[in-house]
């Protein structure tokens, strides 16, 4: 698959990727690097690793230089021995197999949610965030991961089924109480760009049906609660692939979600839809939250409401019981703040 962040560097970069690239791949102790600014080594290092997830075993490096010289001596730093390197490939490689074999005959766009699921129904938190879990060997060897083996899970399994895909990574944000970056993913269907943040559907559903608010995103959806991107990245400028529209659970008018809510209820299900009838105020969320409340007193019930307020997506159950709480605001990005 195309190595997205290689071709956005320039010839000198991509000759130092390329020697990295090389180097790791035969686990190597050490090896020459074009010579570069320290800063330059270590970006190209992480964007390599973005683009090539299967290099899971290479995290930090060293390098020694003599003055003079035009190229560095790159000492990488591996999470293991090179003979549990390789026990660790050929097992990740016979999982990414057997993973996406009953996927392969389906559209991209199923092929896209298969991995989506997987990561949701799979793969925990870390909150520990261990070395590994930084990696693909945390989600697929481990069940557990954060945003930057998750996103990268998702590219190696989306590689495996001939989807376009690639990470997306955003700065940290302490002033606004984002503490680590974060790391996402964007996909190409049918000509366009979207993103995929899995991490985020998956902490929102750790606890019931998986969530879709943050499949197919454009641009404009996704920053009402990311930070900007930290490298530039494909423009995501339609939502005609948002999970919820193409569901039909996308409404604009209160009597849809009154019919949709009775719905629910008949089947003994939970509700989830997106708002998009306008704003989401304090008075909107008030008419849907009675809209809400009349399909559920006809039935002796009561409305237990999630809001993924940024997105606009709720998420409700019916129970018997009154609620202490009515409304609870949903907070997505587990782990990633402070």
């Amino acid at each position: 698959m195309e190595s997205y962040y290689y071709n956005q560097l320039d010839k000198s970069s991509q000759a130092a990727y390329h020697a990295m690239l090389t180097g790791l791949r035969a686990i190597a102790p050490a090896f020459p690097v074009p010579r570069l600014e320290p800063g330059q080594l270590s970006e190209i290092f992480l964007k390599l690793r973005l683009d090539h997830p299967e290099i899971f075993y290479a995290v930090r490096f060293t390098y020694r230089y003599y003055p003079q010289a035009s190229s560095v001596e790159m000492v990488p730093e591996y999470l293991f021995e090179k003979s549990k390197i390789q026990e660790h490939q050929k097992a990740m490689t016979a999982r990414i197999q057997k993973l996406t074999r009953p996927a392969m005959s389906l559209s991209d766009r199923e092929k896209e949610q298969f991995v989506h699921d997987f990561i949701c129904r799979n793969v925990r938190y870390d909150k520990l965030k261990k070395p590994y879990s930084h990696e693909i060997i945390g989600p697929l060897g481990q069940g557990v991961g954060v945003c930057q083996g998750i996103a990268k899970t998702v590219k190696v399994l989306c590689d495996a089924l001939g989807i376009w895909c690639m990470v997306a990574l955003s700065e940290a944000n302490p002033e606004q109480g984002v503490k680590y970056r974060h790391a996402w993913n964007i996909v190409k269907l049918d000509g366009a760009y979207y993103h995929l943040d899995a991490t985020f559907d998956n902490t929102l559903g750790k606890a019931g049906p998986i969530r879709y608010d943050y499949f197919n995103l454009n641009d404009e959806k996704l920053l009402r609660d990311h930070e900007p991107l930290l490298y530039p990245a494909p423009a995501c400028t339609t939502g005609d692939r948002f999970y919820y529209r193409e569901k039909k659970l996308s409404f604009t008018k209160l009597e849809d979600v009154e019919k949709r809510a009775a719905q629910a209820i008949r089947k003994k299900q939970p509700l989830i839809f997106h708002w998009r009838g306008g704003p989401l105020t304090r008075n909107a969320i008030s008419e849907l939250t009675t809209a809400l409340e009349t399909a559920a007193r006809r039935k002796e019930l009561h409305p237990r409401i999630g809001l993924n307020w940024p997105q606009a997506v709720f998420q409700v159950s019916f129970v018997s019981q009154t609620p202490e709480q009515e409304l609870t605001e949903e907070q997505a990005n587990e782990g990633e703040t402070l």
